[in-house]
């Protein structure tokens, strides 16, 4: 790469800029717009989200401080805090959460390769959501508890990767199994999912899609054994059961059969019960396939942790919304980089070598190598895992 060009725009390289232009021009986000294009509100936002800013004001005096970079990295213009603002309560957040499934679609194929621990060569996904806290008295549309406010984040990621396929941002107070009602699942796929997400008649359409599912049981569950499947309980295995819901309502929402597995973890010294619609896995496979959903929970936590989508620069729900789909445009951004480059380092390191060198007019491999030789790594087989930290 040029090595004149900063590393802010080198990482920007990666982004195609046409793919941008056609979700902005989607929402007409550049009508009748001045200053600070929207191209150069996603760098100001991106800019937050890398070098860790922490209001409106700290954007622009650190933005600023750059002066002489800046043009060279996109802004045409001096950033000022009071267009920044209009511009993230007034710009269709849209826009971003469109340019964010782009650079998921980018992604993706990206980390296909990854090895999961598993014989299987379909698509997993896992499903959950989380709660992000906001403040009632700054936020009042967003009500969630008597004195507390909050949106919910419904994610749902590819295991591969721990790349999200699918994000919708609602009231706090939204059920969980609402969400299942705007994913179009792949067929043939797994969704492997908790037991907030029990609704029979929303798993059954999953079923008639031709995807799978893996749920805990909820302990209540009312039902009928039609037939037991052999296991080895040296395994941990409790049972394999074919069976039929016997509940007023599930026999309704669900007609067809299901399989349930009884599966007894050593690690947590707890007995868990699975339901699927796939009764050709061997049992113990099921058992692992819902361990994979660990890897949302450290999704939650790692953006909860190392993105801005804890403090927000704005109060309106469109302001909201922006900050969000654009922290989750810069987490899918560090992935594609990350692959890429070819780089071993965790997406936590990447970050912090990116927030303290990102107006550095250094090729940003080089970048990365310095850290190596500053630190004597020599084995990247020692590296720690994608979320530690």
């Amino acid at each position: 790469m040029n090595q004149g060009t900063t590393i802010f725009a080198q990482v920007l390289a990666f982004v195609d800029y046409e793919s941008f232009r056609s979700c902005v021009r989607r929402y007409d986000g550049d009508q009748s717009i001045r200053r600070l294009s929207c191209w150069e509100q996603f760098l100001a936002m991106a800019f937050a989200q890398l070098t860790y800013r922490e209001s409106l004001r700290d954007i622009v005096v650190s933005l600023n401080a750059h002066r002489p970079k800046l043009y060279h990295s996109g802004f045409r213009s001096l950033v000022k805090r009071s267009t920044l603002a209009d511009a993230n309560e007034g710009r269709d957040w849209r826009i971003y959460a469109d340019f964010a499934k782009t650079l998921i679609d980018t992604a993706r194929p990206l980390y296909a390769d990854t090895d999961l621990g598993l014989d299987l060569d379909r698509s997993v996904f896992a499903l959950d959501a989380t709660t992000i806290d906001l403040c009632l008295a700054l936020f009042p549309w967003a009500h969630f508890r008597r004195h507390k406010g909050g949106v919910k984040l419904h994610t749902m990621i590819d295991i591969q990767g721990a790349i999200p396929v699918f994000i919708d941002i609602t009231d706090a107070k939204a059920g969980d199994a609402q969400v299942l009602d705007r994913i179009v699942f792949q067929p043939g796929s797994y969704v492997i999912m908790d037991r907030g997400f029990t609704d029979f008649l929303r798993l059954h359409r999953i079923h008639q899609s031709l995807s799978f599912f893996v749920i805990r049981a909820k302990s209540d569950l009312q039902f009928k054994r039609q037939q037991s499947h052999p296991i080895d309980k040296s395994t941990g295995l409790r049972s394999d059961q074919s069976i039929l819901l016997t509940g007023k309502l599930t026999s309704q929402r669900y007609p067809d059969l299901l399989r349930r597995v009884s599966y007894h973890s050593e690690e947590m010294d707890k007995r868990l019960v699975f339901l699927t619609n796939d009764f050709l896995l061997p049992p113990l496979t099921v058992a692992a396939l819902y361990r994979q959903r660990w890897h949302i929970e450290l999704f939650f936590k790692w953006i909860k942790q190392h993105l801005r989508i804890n403090r927000f620069f704005g109060t309106s729900p469109n302001s909201v919304k922006t900050q969000i789909w654009i922290a989750i445009a810069v987490y899918v951004l560090v992935a594609i980089l990350k692959k890429r480059l070819g780089l071993h380092h965790t997406l936590y390191t990447i970050l912090q070598i990116l927030s303290t060198t990102l107006f550095e007019k250094t090729p940003v491999q080089l970048v990365f190598q310095r850290y190596d030789n500053a630190v004597g790594l020599t084995d990247p087989s020692k590296q720690l895992k994608l979320f530690e930290i």
